[in-house]
């Protein structure tokens, strides 16, 4: 599958990333009625990896809604992510097969490049895997479409970024299992293009308004993940 020759987003867009604050307030005015309205789970296993330069502590809000709406939500367990190095792959894999052992199929949802790994995640081990949702994720187009790769160089001692465009091209097709991957036009972080999942019988691309550092705070957002995750299997 050929890598397509996407841009990072505009700085324009990149400034409007500055409205983080007034989406935390909107989560926090809307987070009441969000436990009232959407399907309350059974115990149904859900694991969240945050984006690159997160941690569990970011994604915490969100994680915290989806347990006491009645799920078994954990976060990736592995401190801050700056990427796939030393053992996360290990930690990862073992943590889906226990997680996987306690509650029966687990929901991988992925923001940024957290995305990514649940992909390849449930690419590798899809007898545990139920769904995949992905929130502003760099999946598809070109490893370079964003606005992150001058952070993870520095992230990464100022050694340039191997751009593997062939193993990229390979990790476009969707794993055999459910994909959402939900995006905005307006992300000023990862190209909007680059987000979406191929057209495939087990995807489906879902837009919403907001920014990128405000998907796993966004309400839309939200109420398309406990939606899904009430789906039947």
């Amino acid at each position: 599958m050929p890598v397509q020759d996407l841009a990072a987003p505009p700085k324009t867009l990149l400034l409007l990333e500055g409205r983080l604050g007034l989406e935390l307030a909107g989560l926090a005015l809307s987070y009441n009625r969000l436990l009232r309205e959407l399907p309350r789970g059974h115990g149904q296993a859900v694991m969240v990896v945050p984006g690159f330069g997160m941690s569990d502590r970011t994604i915490a809000p969100l994680l915290g809604l989806l347990r006491r709406l009645g799920y078994t939500a954990r976060g990736w367990g592995c401190a801050r992510n700056l990427g796939m190095r030393g053992d996360v792959k290990n930690r990862l894999a073992a943590r889906l097969r226990e997680l996987h052992a306690q509650q029966g199929p687990v929901t991988l949802v992925g923001w940024s490049l957290g995305g990514v790994f649940v992909r390849e995640m449930a690419r590798h081990q899809p007898q545990l895997v139920r769904r995949v949702i992905t929130l502003g994720s760099p999946i598809n187009g070109h490893p370079n479409a964003n606005n992150m790769v001058a952070l993870f160089r520095l992230a990464n001692r100022g050694q340039p970024q191997k751009v593997d465009l062939e193993g990229f091209a390979r990790r476009i097709v969707p794993p055999p299992v459910p994909c959402t991957a939900i995006y905005t036009r307006s992300d000023g972080i990862v190209t909007w293009r680059a987000s979406l999942e191929d057209a495939a019988p087990n995807t489906e691309n879902v837009e919403v308004r907001g920014s990128h550092f405000g998907l796993p705070f966004n309400p839309q957002v939200i109420r398309l993940i406990v939606e899904r995750l009430a789906r039947p299997d």
